[in-house]
């Protein structure tokens, strides 16, 4: 069973940096692709980084570009967020999520390319 484990969440102030864990346990990571994605309340879940199974490719959105990075560490069987230069308007809950099919050329950045999810982290981001 594939069960992620996200860790790191909190309460900052804009400006502050965060790091978001994901432990993975049922499976071997590294050889899936990997997401991020947030919720913030009343809002759609929406994409925000993702990783190669390789990890040498990348993708971020638009809102986070520069300021955040994904990354994974094949020994730890972990995929982390690095949440730099945080804003009001990244408070949400943080998920991560694997897909159902190893390997793969491309970069998926849409909720329907995910097949298991964590529980997801809160990030909130005083002004």
């Amino acid at each position: 069973q594939v069960q992620l484990v996200e860790s790191g969440g909190g309460l900052v102030q804009t400006g502050d940096s965060l790091r978001l864990s994901c432990a993975g346990s049922g499976r071997t990571l590294s050889r899936y692709a990997m997401g991020w994605f947030r919720q913030a309340p009343g809002e759609e879940r929406e994409f925000v980084a993702t990783i190669r199974w390789s990890g040498v490719a990348t993708s971020y959105a638009d809102s986070v570009k520069g300021r955040f990075a994904i990354s994974r560490e094949n020994a730890r069987n972990t995929v982390y967020l690095q949440m730099n230069s945080l804003k009001p308007e990244d408070t949400a809950v943080y998920y991560c999520a694997t897909r159902s099919f190893a390997f793969g050329t491309r970069l998926f950045e849409t909720i329907g390319h995910y097949r298991f999810w964590g529980q997801g982290a809160q990030v909130t981001v005083s002004s």
